[in-house]
């Protein structure tokens, strides 16, 4: 869809990666940027790891593409004033979210503020340009989904379903590189908010959001539920939703 829209209007898709997680998460010999899985501790207290994943998968090779981009790879230093414009696609639904860009070659713009639409905007505009069906951004084993995410998967895609179930067994004692290293977790890890197998999880257990949906538009029920969508992004993750207290990590020091 991408390409569909962007390829006409001479508009470059370039896509940045610094890896597969999965394969890092259960390779020893690979440094793991912790994903924030749910975590049920030997007490039964939930706790939850700290989230490194949008930093090391996402920003970190965006800024890489960039600095290429200007023509200065690390570890060439950037002269003053040279810089990239960047627009991040955050709504009014997440204005909190709107940042600057913590490194000076990068200037954030935020034009959907600009023009203070809401996510529900958006899906009408998209919809009338025939993109309806426009998906959220989000990693294929975020813990962050929600049920109706976590259904969707698994209805639409046995496939990718069969391989967030085997992610999700695999993780449960954290990742390879920890347990290597004798750091291991205090509990078991999950993906899914419930802290059971995502196999025998409720995911088919339909939210007041969702039911809220039918009246008031799913967007907008999202928010009800969660605080804030689901789906990610480098700038707008859900993990930014609350901060994490080094209680809530389950993590053995």
């Amino acid at each position: 869809m991408e390409e569909k829209v962007a390829k006409p209007a001479g508009i470059p898709i370039l896509r940045v990666s610094s890896g597969n997680i999965r394969n890092d998460a259960l390779n020893p010999d690979h440094r793991f940027a912790s994903m924030p899985l749910h975590i049920l501790n030997k007490d039964g207290r939930p706790g939850m790891t700290r989230r490194q994943c949008t930093g090391e998968y996402k920003m970190k090779p965006i800024k890489q593409k960039v600095r290429e981009l200007l023509g200065y790879p690390y570890p060439t230093r950037i002269p003053k004033g040279v810089f990239v414009e960047q627009w991040v696609g955050i709504s009014t639904d997440e204005f909190h979210r709107a940042k600057d860009a913590d490194v000076k070659y990068m200037r954030n713009r935020h034009p959907l503020l600009d023009m203070s639409w809401s996510r529900a905007e958006c899906v009408r505009y998209l919809t009338s340009l025939g993109l309806a069906d426009t998906p959220k951004s989000s990693c294929l084993g975020c813990p962050f989904h929600g049920n109706a995410q976590w259904r969707h998967i698994r209805d639409t895609s046995p496939s990718e379903w069969a391989d967030v179930v085997e992610f999700d067994a695999a993780i449960r004692q954290g990742n390879a590189r920890a347990n290597a290293s004798g750091n291991r977790l205090l509990g078991e890890a999950f993906l899914h908010r419930s802290r059971v197998p995502l196999s025998q999880a409720p995911i088919d257990h339909v939210t007041a959001a969702e039911r809220a949906a039918l009246h008031i538009g799913a967007d907008e029920a999202d928010v009800l539920e969660n605080g804030v969508e689901d789906g990610c992004s480098p700038w707008a993750c859900r993990g930014d939703a609350g901060a994490l207290t080094r209680d809530d990590f389950g993590l053995a020091t």
